[in-house]
This record gives structure tokens, sequence and C-alpha cells, in this order.
């Protein structure tokens, strides 16, 4: 019976990978019906406060982006490539690295490839060469942002309990992803300086070449930001976000600023979770409310857009995964308890390999990070393997 189960979460995994992030959230709501109606399983607990720090964060960073200071942040980058184009392949995921550390989503950084792409070009550089690990490393800084769901949802899964005696904040997971992340992305980029031809060497792309049309294509795209005017409630729309940013970090990093209460009959300080749920929401408010945004302008953005499959996607596998592994957590302890513990990279590879079906790191993580503390895993690696739930460059099923 529960490898039939496992075919059913496993199914629907696949193909929902096919209908991109809203249609795996969509069909593993089908899952969900037969792990209940036909299995008889006792539905899990929907992960509510992942997805409402999703939609903070994410309403936040569109209202940002209404309001330009998105694109402004993007010129700034686009002003530091351009001054120094013969280091595209080490800048650009530098550059997009950064963006996605300030702004918690990865989505943020669309508007930089086509810029990476004719800098590399005009100066003569392979363009996959900046491009595949500029791109990487946007979804690399996940795993190291504060404003992340991905943090955030490791920070509330230790906090949770599970018998671990020692709680980690969400300065000490900053204390490893921030280095790690960023080295790992240093070493990638190193490592794509050689990555291909070059332009001058590549037979096919010169035989392109001798076409005007193609070269046309090719050179004539132009993409830039620096002629773009922005009004002062750009730069204020910024500031204020970096203000909320900082604001979470001093309050993840110092449990004391926070207001204890009595909730479930534990006490403790507010969670980071509802922290960063508020500190967005005041910030998105007052850019909402200083910098001249249109309302009805936040929901056509593509932050904006790409947040709302976000939270599908987590919604509907979360809920699953849940589900199952809840069911058959007994069974689980006592035929992978020892293996886990014993050989604790299995862990990571079983993290690693769920990312990639569910594309996304906080539903990875929502699933799989529990059962890994229930499992024995130690705390401390399960920070170690953060990265690891970023799986899905590994095929092109991700926009």
């Amino acid at each position: 019976m529960i490898f039939m189960e496992f075919m059913v979460v496993l199914g629907c995994l696949l193909l929902g990978t096919r209908f991109g992030g809203m249609g795996l959230g969509l069909i593993s709501g089908i899952g969900l019906f037969l792990l209940t109606f036909v299995f008889g399983l006792t539905p899990g607990e929907p992960p509510v406060q992942v997805m409402l720090t999703i939609l903070a964060v994410i309403g936040c960073a569109a209202t940002l982006q209404t309001a330009g200071g998105l694109n402004l942040m993007m010129q700034v980058a686009e002003r530091l490539l351009r001054r120094h184009p013969q280091y595209i392949t080490i800048l650009a995921p530098l550059t997009t690295w950064t963006l996605t550390f300030l702004c918690g989503t990865g989505h943020v950084v669309y508007t930089m490839f086509p810029i990476i792409a004719d800098i590399a070009l005009q100066k003569n550089i392979r363009p996959e060469r900046p491009m595949a690990v500029a791109s990487v490393a946007s979804q690399m800084a996940i795993c190291a942002s504060p404003v992340s769901v991905a943090v955030v949802s490791m920070v509330s899964i230790l906090a949770a309990g599970h018998g671990i005696g020692q709680a980690y904040s969400l300065l000490d997971i900053l204390m490893i992803a921030i280095p790690s992340s960023l080295s790992g992305v240093i070493v990638a980029a190193l490592w794509s300086l050689r990555r291909g031809k070059d332009l001058d060497k590549d037979e096919e792309f010169q035989a392109k070449l001798k076409d005007p049309q193609q070269r046309e294509f090719i050179y004539g795209g132009g993409e830039t930001l620096l002629n773009t005017k922005f009004p002062k409630e750009a730069y204020w729309s910024t500031w204020i976000f970096f203000a909320a940013i900082a604001a979470v970090v001093v309050l993840g990093a110092d449990a004391s600023l926070r207001p204890v209460f009595e909730m479930g009959g534990k006490t403790g300080p507010l969670s980071m979770n509802l922290v960063i749920q508020m500190m967005m929401l005041i910030a998105g408010a007052v850019i909402l409310m200083r910098c001249k945004v249109k309302p009805g302008d936040i929901s056509n953005g593509a932050v904006f857009k790409a947040g709302m499959v976000a939270i599908f996607s987590v919604f509907g596998v979360a809920w699953m995964s849940e589900t199952f592994f809840q069911a058959h957590m007994p069974l689980l302890k006592e035929t992978l308890a020892h293996v886990v513990q014993a050989q604790p990279w299995t862990y990571a590879l079983v993290l690693f390999l769920i990312s990639k079906l569910v594309n996304s790191q906080a539903a990875a993580l929502t699933a799989i990070a529990p059962m890994g503390l229930a499992l024995g895993v130690e705390p401390k690696l399960l920070i170690a393997f953060l990265p690891a739930s970023y799986g899905y460059f590994v095929l092109p099923t991700y926009p």
C-alpha cells in the first residue's frame, strides 16, 4: 500500500513539472485527494506560515517594482557591469546574487539577463559564460537572503522543537549561508571563464555572422537601463525596502528585541515568520503611500505574478508531502533513521532531488527538513545542507 501511495506522490510531481509551478501546485491537489479519499491518510497541515511569508515578501517586492525601485537597483548593477565589461563573467553572477540576496526572490533579476548578454557580446565574450552562472547565482542567493522564504522556513523548522535542544537564530544560519553560497558562486564563475569556445574561434557562430540579418539580430539588441531617468520616489522606495531588510536582520539576530507571547502552551519571542510578514507589509504600505504607487499596477508586474505561482507550488506540494510523510513517519524512522544518521549526505541527496521535482527551495525544505529532523539528522547538518534545496538547475524546466 505504501508503495502505491508513494507512486501517487511521485506521479503528481512528475506530471506537475510539465505545467510549471502553478500546474505543479494544482496537480498536487489531485494527489492529496487520492491519499485522503482513496488511501485513507489523515491530511497533513498546509504550510500556511510559509505561504503568508511568500505573500508578504512578494507584495512588498511588487510594490517596490511598481515604484521603480527595483529597476533603479538594476540600473546601478548595470552601471557596474558596463564599467568593467571585461570581468562580466565574474561580476554578472555577483550582481544577480546580490539582487536576490536583497530582495529574497530570484524573480527580480529577469531584467538583468538581456543586459548581461549584450555586454558580453559587445566585449566578444561568449554569452553563456556569464549568463549560465548568473542564473544559478540568482537562485543560490535565496539560501542566504534574510527575507527569503527558504531561510525563514528553516528558522521556523528548527525552532519548532523536535527535541533538538538548541535554538538556531536567523543570524546563525546567515553566518553559514552567506559566505558559503557566495564562495560557491565565485568558484562557479571562475570555472565559467573557459566555458565553451571563444567566439572568434567558434565556427558555427562565425558562420551566422556572415548573414547580415543574423549579425543585426545578435549585436543589435542594445538592452540598457542607463538612459532611464527615475523619479525621486524610486529612490525613496529603495531606501524604505532596505530599512525593512535591516529591521529583519536586527530582530532576527537579537530575540530579546521581539515581544514574548505564550502560544500553544509555550512561551517565546515572536516568530521570525511573523516578523518578516510584518516588516514586509509595513515597507510595502509605506512605499504605497509615500511613493505615488497606483495600487492597480502592483498585480500586473512580473514579480507579483511569479510570486503567486510560487505560492501555489508551495501550497500543493508541501501539503501533499506532509500528508504522506506524517502518515508513515514511524515506518520511515524504523527503516531510514539509522541510514540517515550514519550517512547524513543521503538527506542532502533526497532534498536535492525533491527540489528538482518541486522547483522551489521553500517547498522542498518544508517537505523534507522536518522529516530529516524527525529521523535524527543533526540540526547543524541541516543548515550546512541548506543549498541542496536548490537543485532545479539540473534540467531546463524552470522559467
